[in-house]
């Protein structure tokens, strides 16, 4: 499998730092940018991924000011990395309180990057978009599937 898929764990050290899974360390060894994601989870690219995202959402921006201002905080919020020799990614303050990161925190494979969440935000998030998951999703949906 090509994506980043799956649901992990891991702790927040009181340095800031967050271990990344080792199943995606080898696609993430070529550096990471960490930038604040929606629903105030922070989104992790590969660097070479992050490339292409910017330039895609940058030229969408031209024209309409709410995408201008999407692109404006993501790239506000970017922060540049290598993985540390334990697989390990700082999060900065500003990130950590954009999504409030506690100690619990949960990763989300999201096929072309990975989510952070704090782990209380991320299970109530879950859970009130389950029933709709069940449920077979949105008409925005069926476009997709």
């Amino acid at each position: 499998m090509a994506g980043f898929v799956g649901t992990y764990s891991p702790k927040l050290d009181d340095k800031g730092r967050l271990t990344l899974p080792a199943k995606f360390r080898n696609a993430l060894s070529g550096g990471v940018v960490v930038t604040k994601g929606l629903d105030h989870s922070l989104s992790v690219y590969p660097a070479e991924k992050f490339d292409e995202t910017a330039a895609k959402a940058n030229e969408a921006s031209r024209n309409d000011p709410a995408a201008r201002a999407y692109v404006r905080l993501m790239m506000a919020g970017a922060d540049e990395q290598v993985l540390d020799g334990q697989g390990r990614v700082h999060l900065n303050a500003g990130l950590r309180d954009w999504a409030q990161l506690q100690k619990e925190c949960v990763v989300t494979g999201q096929y072309d990057h990975l989510e952070i969440w704090d782990a209380a935000r991320w299970e109530a998030y879950e859970a009130a978009h389950e029933e709709a998951f069940a449920a077979g999703g949105s008409a925005a949906l069926d476009a997709i599937l």
